[in-house]
């Protein structure tokens, strides 16, 4: 693998791309500066893929890998919002300077979203050390937006301390927070269904620390011991080729006034801290693999609508072609190579993208046609 700074890629050697370059500098120059507008603009860019967006990453990535990423999941009317904002006052309180990432739900008819988790947090709209951003979903499955992590990238570069990530109201599966985030927090309600609808759920199966939120009502503290006594008749030992099986704290919040959420942080804090000393590294490797993959997929429906003729059909003569070029013996995302890279990408000495476009490269061939991967985006960390 080329080291640091070696066989990088000119800029210059297209004058639309030395633009977009120039501008993902300027913008990157002012958001580590401070300026929230030029941070905002480079989240516009992050969401819409755009590449701008893809040249910022390059310049910001290695700046990450230094906040703390707090998943918030649960299913809808649960309260992740309103947690969410108790959570931004408890930091807040202790001097740390805060982002959010809050997804919302995209019409599947309409393709629009209403954005509203922000209205539940707008104490806080003047407050230069907190960062809400509010993402639609863009029919993307999961829980999350396909740019997520790429945000969360952004504002880990940018200088923020913590990053809440709350998800779409999720389903019995949705469980994809869990590789986006260090911590994470699944939210129920009381008399939200029976211990039997709960315990089916993928979703407590991914959870660091389950919250009961609305302790203030009867049932809460007899929701929180039914969940607490099912999680503890789990399985303690992983099964061949499965994790390790959690056993999240149960806690119990009141987030509308307040109560609770410091000893929710606190268990945040410790998780991270136990993390840190056994499982991190999986964790991390975990990100980088969702990061890359993702980058993957788009990298593969661009690669293939290239194909498609001006009628909408796939060239036959592109495909025979490309299906004569040689390829490597394995496509195999566990490979010696593909592991060397997530690693890479999970120390932050190179980008998802370039991490994807590697991998591309050997699967079918150079996928932007400059031959750029680790020479372009493996750096050292400053």
């Amino acid at each position: 693998m080329a080291g640091p700074q070696e066989s990088m890629t000119a800029e210059g050697s297209n004058p639309a791309e030395s633009s977009v370059a120039r501008r993902a500098d300027s913008l990157c120059d002012a958001a580590l500066a401070g300026d929230r507008r030029a941070l905002a603009r480079l989240l516009t860019a992050v969401e819409n893929r755009t590449p701008l967006a893809e040249a910022a990453m390059r310049r910001l990535y290695p700046l990450a890998g230094h906040a703390q990423l707090i998943g918030v999941t649960g299913p809808p009317g649960a309260g992740k919002s309103t947690l969410v904002a108790a959570l931004i006052a408890e930091l807040r309180r202790a001097g740390r300077p805060v982002a959010v990432v809050a997804v919302d739900p995209s019409s599947p008819i309409t393709g629009g979203a209403v954005l509203g988790d922000r209205v539940r947090m707008q104490a806080y709209a003047a407050d230069a050390d907190v960062f809400i951003r509010s993402m639609a979903s863009r029919g993307h499955s999961g829980g999350l937006s396909s740019a997520t992590s790429a945000a969360a990238a952004v504002f880990d570069a940018a200088g923020f301390d913590v990053v809440l990530i709350e998800t779409v109201g999720t389903g019995q599966s949705e469980v994809e927070v869990a590789a986006a985030a260090d911590t994470t927090v699944v939210v129920e309600a009381p008399d939200m269904g029976d211990e039997i609808q709960a315990i089916k759920a993928g979703l407590l199966e991914v959870a660091d620390i389950v919250v009961v939120n609305k302790g203030d009502r009867p049932a809460a503290h007899r929701t929180a011991g039914q969940l607490h006594a099912m999680l503890a008749d789990g399985p303690r030992e992983p099964r061949p080729g499965r994790p390790a099986p959690k056993h999240p704290e149960v806690l119990v919040t009141t987030a509308a006034t307040g109560e609770g959420v410091a000893e929710l942080l606190a268990a945040i804090d410790r998780h991270r801290t136990a993390a840190r000393g056994s499982d991190g590294e999986s964790v991390r490797l975990k990100r980088a693999e969702a990061q890359v993959w993702a980058v993957l997929v788009d990298r593969l429906h661009a690669r293939v609508r290239a194909l498609e003729g001006d009628a909408g059909q796939i060239d036959g003569a592109q495909i025979d072609a490309a299906a004569q070029e040689p390829r490597a013996e394995s496509g195999d995302r566990t490979t010696p190579g593909a592991g060397e890279l997530l690693r890479a990408v999970a120390a932050h000495e190179l980008d998802p993208y370039a991490a994807a476009d590697t991998i591309l490269d050997r699967l079918v061939g150079d996928a932007s046609g400059t031959g750029t991967g680790i020479a372009a985006g493996r750096r050292g960390r400053p």
